[in-house]
């Protein structure tokens, strides 16, 4: 498992499962509010999503591997730190692009993979469409992005899908939770580390996040 250390910036106590992260951030409890809200237009949204993932991304990565490099500055030789393997964001299409996007925003080097993986209404079963990975999946560390863990379907068909082409060191990154996809991907991939804005109470019986955010896809692109 890898681990996950409550900090100033985020804390896990709100949650008893030891792999997930739960954010209490002012920062970001402040814009999970606005995004949160029904009047809340999709330029808006999707400019919220970014944001609170750019934000995220600081401490879900708190993990990732470094190597010592000789640098010269305008003063001197020293030794700085760089990051050891190639990062690769991964979205869950079309939602997950919002929160690739905020990532990408702090972390330009960053490659990009995409799953499109689509939720059947009737029987909540993931199916995919969609797989552009790249080749070197394992050359370093992979972030899955998807801004809503509901069921949890969705994010464990991408994550075996990821396992499979090769990737290592996984974690997932959500905006908001359902304790039955917390529980799910916890029972499935004990190894992945979770990080997550809010846990929520539940799911309703369409399978959508309560009190949630309604559909994230639809919100950000104005399709609902």
């Amino acid at each position: 498992m890898i681990p996950v250390s409550p900090s100033r910036y985020a804390s896990a106590m709100d949650w008893s499962h030891s792999n997930v992260t739960v954010f209490d951030h002012p920062l970001i409890q402040h814009k999970l509010g606005m995004i949160r809200d029904a009047q809340t237009g999709h330029r808006a949204f999707r400019g919220l999503l970014a944001e609170i993932a750019g934000l995220m991304v600081f401490e879900a990565t708190r993990t990732f591997p470094t190597i010592e490099v000789d640098v010269a500055t305008p003063m001197t030789r020293t030794k700085v730190r760089r990051l050891a393997g190639t990062i690769t964001v991964v979205p869950v299409l079309r939602a997950g692009l919002g929160m690739a996007q905020g990532i990408l925003d702090v972390m330009p080097e960053a490659r990009v993979g995409h799953l499109g993986i689509v939720r059947d209404e009737h029987t909540l079963r993931p199916r995919a469409y969609l797989e552009r990975l790249p080749k070197t999946l394992g050359d370093g560390p992979v972030v899955l992005v998807d801004p809503m863990l509901a069921t949890g379907g969705s994010a464990v068909a991408a994550l075996d899908t990821l396992k499979k082409a090769g990737a290592k060191d996984l974690r997932l990154m959500c905006l908001v939770a359902a304790p039955a996809g917390v529980t799910r991907v916890h029972a499935q991939h004990p190894d992945i580390a979770i990080y997550a804005a809010a846990v929520d109470a539940d799911l309703n019986e369409k399978g959508y996040i309560v009190p949630g955010l309604g559909d994230a896809g639809d919100r950000m692109y104005g399709t609902n």
